[in-house]
């Protein structure tokens, strides 16, 4: 399944809540997406449960059924709960972490901000979304006019934004560190993650 590029607004509604950034038709109409309006009596198999949980992480961070399959699969493969290694292992991606840091005004801004060469991980340029930071590496916006620039612009823009603890945050060199990895509770809490590994393991 490809990475879905469609009408964000629907998803939000489909979810009810701001999987992407809301816009004033989902304040409107927070209720599913149909022309028959919100359907009060619906009731859902488990499977369809654990189906919703797993779209709605998915598109949280933007990627495409193969690539959250296969991060599952790495996850399951790693000693430890499955469910917290899993959300962790996400929330590690670099584009993950470049929105977090407010380099970037969405997750898909955050992708693109790293395919286009933008970021670079302990000096050497990384232009690949789905890298996975460690304990103690540096990120920094490269030093290009541009690069600078879009970022500068888009923290002015997410100042209300809050850094995690687990990264530390220099704004005005454009540079960041990973402390730790972060923890549990670090991690998005408004996922039932045990919800997708009960789904995967059917």
């Amino acid at each position: 399944m490809a990475r879905y590029t469609g009408p964000t607004t629907r998803i939000n509604r489909r979810f009810g809540q701001a999987i992407f950034a809301p816009t004033k038709a989902f304040e409107r109409k927070p209720h599913p997406p149909g022309q028959h309006g919100p359907r009060l009596r619906r009731k859902f198999s488990d499977y369809a449960v654990g189906l919703n949980e797993k779209q709605k992480l998915r598109f949280m961070y933007g990627m495409t059924e193969k690539q959250f399959r296969l991060t599952f699969e790495k996850a399951k493969a790693t000693r430890g709960v499955t469910g917290e290694i899993f959300l962790k292992m996400l929330e590690c991606r670099l584009d993950s972490v470049i929105y977090r840091l407010g380099f970037a005004k969405s997750r898909a801004a955050a992708r693109q901000f790293v395919g286009h060469g933008h970021i670079a991980v302990n000096g050497i340029k990384t232009d690949i979304a789905s890298f996975m930071v460690k304990e103690g590496q540096e990120i920094e916006v490269r030093e290009r006019t541009s690069s600078r620039q879009l970022a500068t612009r888009c923290m002015e823009e997410s100042q209300a934004r809050t850094v995690p603890e687990w990264l530390t945050l220099n704004a005005d060199a454009l540079k960041a560190t990973v402390n730790r990895l972060p923890s549990s509770e670090e991690t998005e809490e408004s996922i039932n993650v045990q919800l997708i590994v009960e789904f995967y393991s059917r």
